[in-house]
């Protein structure tokens, strides 16, 4: 491993999504975002939905990711998640459609509506927006 970079390994059910050494892991932990460089002090932690941000000398690559664990060691990060995408993964109009479906559920309100469902969809469909845009939620 080369000086000052940390591996970085991405894991979801399905797949491996990722293992390379980089510089810099940005993430929403369910604290906030945090931030994690070579030789960061060891914790483990919950991770909320949020953009992931890997920065690896003047390159800088997105990612979702749909809550999981993180293991931080001076040497390596491990992100277990329940879902990540690439941002070149996500189809931007189901997103959008999702987003209004959410919409309509949670402002139709009703006995029968699982409210947390539809404002998870929400969060979801938001976040999957916005890695497309280049923003973070």
């Amino acid at each position: 491993m080369a000086d000052n970079k940390i591996r970085l390994k991405i894991v979801t059910p399905v797949k491996e999504m990722y293992d390379k050494d980089v510089d810099m892991v940005i993430m929403r932990a369910s604290t906030g975002e945090m931030g994690v460089l070579h030789g960061h002090q060891p914790l483990t932690a919950t991770l909320g939905y949020g953009l992931l941000t890997i920065k690896d000398g003047d390159n800088e690559i997105k990612a979702t990711l749909f809550g999981g664990f993180v293991d931080v060691q001076p040497d390596c990060v491990t992100i277990l998640s329940d879902a990540a995408e690439w941002p070149d993964e996500i189809d931007v109009e189901r997103a959008l459609h999702a987003k209004e479906r959410a919409e309509r559920r949670i402002s139709g309100g009703g006995a029968d509506i699982d409210v947390m469902r539809a404002e998870l969809a929400l969060r979801r469909a938001l976040l999957r927006i916005n890695a497309n845009k280049g923003g973070s939620q």
